[in-house]
């Protein structure tokens, strides 16, 4: 079997790329700036150096939210094959790299998150400020690494945040502050089973508990509670990998951000598990259980095609798309197989709307 990864080609990726050597018989890097997409009316094609992209039994597409408009037309055309692996499926780059547009999305299967507002004004934001509890966190919707996340703990600092945001012309988020000691958990999620996790500590004087932004990593095994709220997120999200990032506060854990294309050097040094090497026995596992399936149902349908052609049915229900040529209406060849109808055969022909009988004589 053959496999790609799509991506910026960060060390997670040549890490993930590596380790996936040891299962699949070829892998292929794909720098993502290297992809074009080409659209017209004889059809779609994506091109990798201006060669059309091959078939591949697995792709694995990431990277960051810049990306994301460009990463759901390569999954959504590769997708549209049917014969390809993908564990990322093409809505979730939409869904997942806007922080807004994941919080609604998990509030409608019942997942905790932290109460969150959306202002696209200084002014409506300002109202929202009014009846909240201090502090509180200004997000934009978009961004990683604690990029574009600030803490204000009154209302003069938050109202002053929303004016300086004001020059951005973008809505922001305006979320409740959970405490949960300056620590937050990261869970890096394959499948139906967690594959890594640690605690990241905020730095001293700061709130966001990013590696990027000074935090540090520390050895953690999660609950069972936050392992299945993890994996509830990322199934959510449609997103076989991905890292979900969770809040332990006073009153449960909540999920505060997903991401499609976390670093793995962190949650590598710190656990000391071979984080890379489980998503590429992952990604082998389930290409293996989708080709055999897929042959599976290769072999079903020859099975009844023969069956059809052998006539050791009787009647049979066939699906087909209409062919109409010059206003006639011509049948598939299966059918005439079925019925042994031949050329010149008497026939009583039964018409009505959305319905046709026809009889030998």
């Amino acid at each position: 079997m053959n496999a790609a990864i799509i991506s910026l080609g960060s060390t997670s990726s040549e890490w993930t790329i590596e380790a996936m050597k040891k299962y699949f018989d070829e892998v292929d890097d794909i720098n993502i700036k290297n992809i074009e997409v080409s659209v017209t009316k004889e059809g779609i094609e994506v091109l990798n150096n201006g060669i059309p992209i091959k078939d591949y039994d697995c792709v694995f597409v990431k990277g960051s939210f810049r990306y994301a408009l460009l990463l759901r037309t390569i999954t959504t055309y590769l997708e549209g094959k049917g014969t390809t692996y993908f564990p990322i499926q093409a809505e979730a780059f939409n869904i997942v790299h806007d922080k807004m547009l994941t919080f609604l999305e998990l509030q409608k299967k019942n997942i905790s998150v932290p109460k969150t507002y959306l202002a696209s004004t200084p002014s409506s934001g300002k109202k929202i400020l009014e009846k909240m509890k201090y502090p509180v966190i200004i997000k934009l919707p978009q961004g990683t690494q604690g990029k574009g996340v600030m803490f204000a703990d009154s209302y003069a600092s938050a109202s002053s945040t929303l004016d300086a945001l004001a020059t951005l012309r973008q809505p922001f988020i305006i979320q409740e502050y959970v405490d949960a000691n300056g620590e937050d958990t990261r869970v890096i999620v394959a499948g139906d089973k967690v594959i890594g996790a640690y605690k990241r500590k905020a730095a001293e004087n700061e709130v966001r508990s990013n590696i990027h932004s000074g935090g540090k990593g520390i050895f953690y095994e999660p609950s069972d509670k936050v392992k299945e709220l993890s994996i509830r997120t990322a199934k959510a999200l449609k997103s076989e990998i991905c890292a979900i990032d969770i809040l332990e506060g006073f009153q449960g854990p909540v999920v505060i951000e997903a991401n499609l294309s976390p670093g793995l050097q962190g949650i590598t040094s710190i656990t000391g598990l071979d984080v890379a090497g489980e998503i590429a026995k992952f990604l082998f596992e389930k290409t293996k259980a989708l080709k055999e399936k897929l042959g599976h149902e290769m072999k079903t349908t020859a099975s009844k095609v023969l069956d059809i052609e052998l006539g050791t049915k009787g009647s049979q229900e066939i699906l087909a798309n209409l062919d109409m040529r010059s206003s006639k209406i011509l049948l598939p060849e299966v059918v005439t197989k079925i019925s042994q109808f031949k050329e010149n055969d008497e026939v009583a022909i039964n018409a009505e709307i959305g319905k046709v009988t026809i009889s030998k004589i």
